[in-house]
């Protein structure tokens, strides 16, 4: 496996805790409301925050202020990077049935067993009635069917099939963006500057017609009104990287990208405050804030995006690229621990409402817990053949798209 394979590999070990831990410490943040949102009074505010504690701290709002602005935008990057090489592989619908066994399925189970599982303890801080059978009456009265972080697969699956959908129109319609990807190997501004501008055009207008905080949701599939485009923006520039062996081109473990990392240290901080400081701004406004300072933060969000996400890859190119058995272990294991991890991370905020304890304990206790139990719960789904098939790894697909 080269470098650039272990980088990546690598890489998703990194994502999944970051993962772990935003959604560890969403309990904490010091910016919440005071009490628990009921569960069914609209908007459903519990879904971005199932469990309140009164336990805060404000470094917490930080962590999952950077990691929101340019985490999922990520994942759709690296999700995109082996779907034009596996395309070649094995045909458009060959190709298709792989993922909907790989997403479609695992989607379905996770969210039709585990999310009601997961979401019994925000339906017990503030019911009436906790008994099962009155939670159940009020779950099939909400007007969706929550799906909680599983949004990212069903997405993902969407955009698989308009990947499919083009190379089955045409095949060669890869060639030219990867050509034009393996050229900024040695020019990444470009590269960042180009995710910009085409981040901008899919993302602004919708973040100024519908906010950058407000959700669509039809039964069990939700998606934050103004990023579709934005991450098919992302999923389709990580088909263009990944078109040409990732070697040779912009994520080469030798190239500009990794070499000049402390630079894109740099760009990540300056773009983040650059979003942050007008959105800190907006917050003020109780009634609406001005149009322009409304743009300010949405260039700003596609700013620190890129940033965030290039200086991510940056980092991990030139600092991660040899072999560690518990990275290995965190890689092949990751996709599981992204399924099950938010039964344990609900229930464990649950349990430690009304311990006297600081919010930087708990989220290491919530964190720790989650990590070894979702971790172990996914090495033992994947003992089973099928479990294995559904949600294994198969690290030889990194070997061969580089």
């Amino acid at each position: 496996m080269s470098r650039t394979s272990l980088a990546l590999s690598n890489l998703r070990a990194f994502v999944i805790l970051i993962v772990l831990g935003f959604h560890s410490v969403l309990a904490y943040l010091d910016s919440l409301p005071a009490a628990h949102h009921a569960f069914q009074v609209p908007p459903y505010e519990w879904q971005a925050s199932p469990i309140i504690d009164r336990e805060r701290w404000f470094g917490f709002d930080l962590f999952c202020a950077w990691h929101d602005v340019y985490l999922m935008s990520l994942m759709f990057f690296l999700s995109g990077l082996f779907v034009w090489p596996s395309l070649a592989r094995k045909g458009a619908w060959p190709f298709l049935r792989d993922r909907l066994l790989r997403l479609g399925l695992p989607l379905v189970l996770a969210v039709g067993l585990l999310m009601p599982i997961a979401l019994y303890p925000v339906y017990r801080v503030s019911a009436v009635d906790p008994s099962l059978a009155e939670y159940w009456r009020q779950w099939m009265a909400l007007p969706f069917w929550p799906c909680g972080p599983q949004w990212f697969l069903w997405q993902l699956f969407a955009l698989n099939i308009v990947a499919a959908a083009l190379y089955r129109i045409a095949p060669g319609a890869g060639d030219r963006p990867g050509q034009w990807a393996a050229l900024v190997r040695d020019r990444p501004a470009r590269f960042f500057l180009a995710l910009v501008a085409l981040s901008a055009i899919a993302y602004m207008p919708l973040a100024l017609r519908y906010s950058p905080w407000s959700w669509f949701q039809y039964g069990p599939f939700a998606f934050q009104s103004s990023r579709p485009l934005h991450y098919g923006v992302y999923f389709f520039a990580g088909i263009a990287v990944g078109a040409r062996s990732l070697d040779s081109g912009l994520l080469a473990a030798d190239g500009m990208l990794a070499r000049h990392w402390p630079v894109w240290l740099a760009v990540a901080a300056v773009t983040f405050l650059l979003w942050i400081g007008p959105t800190a701004l907006i917050m003020e406004y109780t009634q609406g804030a001005p149009l322009g300072l409304e743009a300010a933060a949405d260039l700003g969000f596609v700013l620190a995006c890129a940033g965030g996400g290039m200086f991510v890859l940056a980092l991990v190119l030139r600092c991660a690229t040899t072999r560690r058995r518990i990275l290995d272990s965190l890689s092949e294991n990751a996709y599981g621990m992204y399924l099950v991890h938010y039964v344990f991370v609900v229930w464990l905020q649950y349990m430690l409402l009304g311990v006297a304890l600081p919010a930087i304990a708990k989220a290491a206790i919530v964190f720790s817990g989650t990590l070894a139990l979702s971790w172990a719960a996914t090495a033992a789904i994947r003992s089973v053949p099928l479990g294995s098939r559904l949600i294994g790894t198969d690290r030889r697909a990194l070997a061969k798209a580089s």
